[in-house]
Formats: C-alpha cells, structure tokens, sequence
C-alpha cells in the first residue's frame, strides 16, 4: 500500500515522479494499490470557492465538492502511469468499497467491501483509490476529515492485508521535534504504535491519529519517507519487548488550541457530565480538563479544545452554565500545548520533575498538566510555546 500526501502530487511534474516510483515497485515483482490525496492545495481553493457561494454551507454538497479533488488526483495518476505501462485503474472511495456513517465532513469507516480491488490486483492491475472519501450507509458521498486520506490507506491495508503501508509525504520521517522549531531535531528510526498516537493526538502533524489507530488495531506496519527524495523514513510499528526504549521519544507542539473556563460551577454530582455532554453533541473534542478544588460548594473547571471549535464551544458552554447557575465562561486563544513522549517513562521515574525545572528555569509557568503512562502535556502561553520546545528538546538529549 502506497499513499501519496498532496504535496507529493501537488502538480504534473511531480505526478510524473510518483508514477515512476509507482512503476518501478510494480516492476520489482510487488502487487500495489495507491491511495492519493488532493492535489497540492485544491481542497483549500474549493473550500475558499464555496466561502464566494455560500453561507450555509451544507455538509453534504460540501463533501461532494471536497471529494471531487481526490478524483482528479487519481486520474491523472492513472493516466501517466498508462505511459509507462503500467494498467491501473482508479476506484472513488463508494467504487473501492468504502462504507462509513451518515457523518458528513468527518465520517468514520465503518466497513470496507474490498471485492472490486482485488479483483483488480488479480488481473494485474494497479488500483489507484481516491483517498479521504466514502459512501455513507445512506448511499451518500462522504468525507473523513482531516487526514481522511491517510485513513483510508491504512483501513485499506488493514482490509487487503498488505505487509506494509508506505505514507509518502513532504517530510523525510518522523523526527524527534518539529525541524522549523528545533534545527537539531532528529529524524527516528523506528516509533511504537503507542507512541505515534500519543504524537498524533498532541500535535504532531505527520500521520492522522485515526489512521495510527486502525495501524496499531490491525497491526499494520507504517513506513512514513519523503517522496522528495525516496530515502528510507520512519518505521511505525509494534513495540520490540526485547529493546530498551528511550525515556522521551520526541515533543509535539500544538498552538491551535483555546482554553475555556468555567467559573463558579456547583459542585454536586452530575454537573460535569451535564457540560461535557452538551460539548459532545456538538461534536467537539475536548482534550485536557481541570477542576479546581471545590471551595464554598464552587468550582471552577477549565478544558481545552481546537481552536477552530472556540465559537461553538463558547456557545453551548455559556448555554449550559446559565442552565446550572455557573458564574461566566472564558475563552483564552493565547495558549500552546508542548508534549513528551517516550515509552521509557513506564520506568524512569523524575521526568515529570525534570519537565517542571526545565521550565521553571526559562521562566515558562505552566497552566494545564495532563499525563498518560508515556506522555506529558504542559499548557503554556503560545508567545513561550517555542522556547519549551527548545528547551524540553536540549535537557532531554534528543
């Protein structure tokens, strides 16, 4: 399984590259399928077409028109892999087999009836499937959200039961820190499954969390490599028991966060499930919770979301706090996440202390902390959000 990020087809040119990398691994005797992205930036330009339009923006005539760029992509990769003969054929997500839920703009896979493409690899066909798309149990186009196409190559792999999934993308692998912030970031190896999503979900921007979990459900191997260069990358897979692992992988930032305060909330059972709720059915992801201690039979709670959800957010919080009797809501976009991550800390006591004085001697106070066994998150200002990176980074060795 390959799958070629936006940018790997972001134009002819480039195109005519992934064609040949195409063709030469088909040559070299491996059965392949293709999963490729939008070109370049045409899922911002349609999106910026429907902005001149539109106000309403319906989610389902936005995944028919957002789902048209991947289809373009597919074509063409077809096409040019005709001249050097090579038989492929390109499949939507609904003709490869890909059913989701009725979710517009962020379904889930909810099955995936592979029949059409492998009958195409058992003809000796290369079939080139347009990623980030599918076909709702309603029979309507979908779309999977932000990293869709990284998604559905896995899901497909997972489905076809391929040794490997190769994500070709602007980026050589995964590296020990953002390169634009830490210059002497290091580019791994290898990464767990477990580590890749703690990344994933704190910011680090190579491979969608969603993808990593059908990768570490179905044990699929993940190689990430740059389709600039063809250099080997990143291998994702699943922890080697017998290695020592390192206490701290990598950091990942994140600055596209806000942080909402609720003041005042009764403290009383059900209140906080009531809240929660509501941000639910909204559908957004909440990430870090705080609540104070409880002081006069008051609280106050503090979450943080994307920053792109703080409108909606601020709207069904402001609704539910009137409705409890909390005092007022906050919201703070002046806010960034920094992250460790390393399977090491299972066992290494006094990371925790080291993050705390790493920050404290830059002067940088933290506002938000949340752990896992293998991860830790400080909230800090987003003016600060670059210093902690770098220096997290240097007192860890990385």
């Amino acid at each position: 399984m390959q799958k070629y990020g936006g940018t790997s087809v972001a134009d002819s040119e480039r195109i005519a590259a992934v064609a040949d990398h195409v063709a030469r691994t088909v040559r070299a005797g491996n059965q392949v399928v293709v999963v490729v992205s939008a070109m370049g930036k045409t899922t911002d330009e349609l999106i910026h077409l429907a902005d001149q339009v539109s106000k309403t923006q319906t989610p389902r005539e936005m995944d028919m028109l957002l789902s048209a760029g991947e289809r373009i992509s597919m074509s063409l990769l077809c096409l040019a892999l005709a001249d050097l003969g090579v038989h492929a054929i390109s499949f939507t997500g609904s003709q490869a087999g890909i059913i989701t839920d009725t979710s517009h703009m962020k379904a889930k896979i909810l099955d995936i009836k592979a029949d059409r493409l492998r009958k195409a690899i058992e003809e000796g066909k290369v079939p080139v499937v347009a990623g980030f798309q599918g076909v709702s149990t309603s029979k309507d186009v979908t779309t999977l959200g932000r990293g869709g196409s990284d998604t559905t190559a896995v899901a497909l792999a997972a489905t076809l039961g391929a040794s490997v999934c190769e994500i070709y993308t602007d980026v050589s692998g995964v590296y020990t820190a953002d390169p634009r912030v830490v210059s002497t970031a290091r580019k791994l190896g290898t990464i767990s499954f477990e580590e890749m999503l703690e990344l994933a979900s704190s910011g680090g921007r190579v491979l969608a969390l969603r993808s990593v979990e059908f990768a570490r459900n179905f044990n699929v191997p993940l190689h990430v490599r740059s389709s600039f260069t063809w250099e080997p990358g990143t291998w994702v897979k699943e922890e080697d028991p017998t290695m020592e692992q390192a206490v701290v992988s990598a950091i990942s930032h994140e600055a596209q966060e806000v942080k909402i305060t609720i003041t005042k909330v009764p403290d009383k059972p059900g209140v906080a499930a009531q809240i929660f709720r509501s941000i639910a059915d909204r559908g957004i992801n909440v990430d870090m919770i705080v609540q104070n201690t409880s002081i006069d039979g008051f609280t106050d709670i503090s979450f943080t979301a994307p920053r792109q959800d703080m409108q909606s957010a601020i709207e069904v919080t402001e609704k539910v706090a009137k409705d409890i009797g909390a005092e007022a809501v906050y919201g703070d976009k002046e806010i960034g996440r920094v992250s460790l991550v390393g399977a090491g800390m299972k066992s290494h006591p006094g990371v925790t202390a080291q993050v705390f004085e790493t920050l404290a001697a830059q002067n940088i106070n933290i506002e938000m902390i949340s752990t896992s066994a293998i991860r830790i998150s400080c909230v800090v200002r987003e003016s600060q959000l670059e210093a902690a990176v770098l220096a997290l980074h240097s007192a860890f060795g990385l």
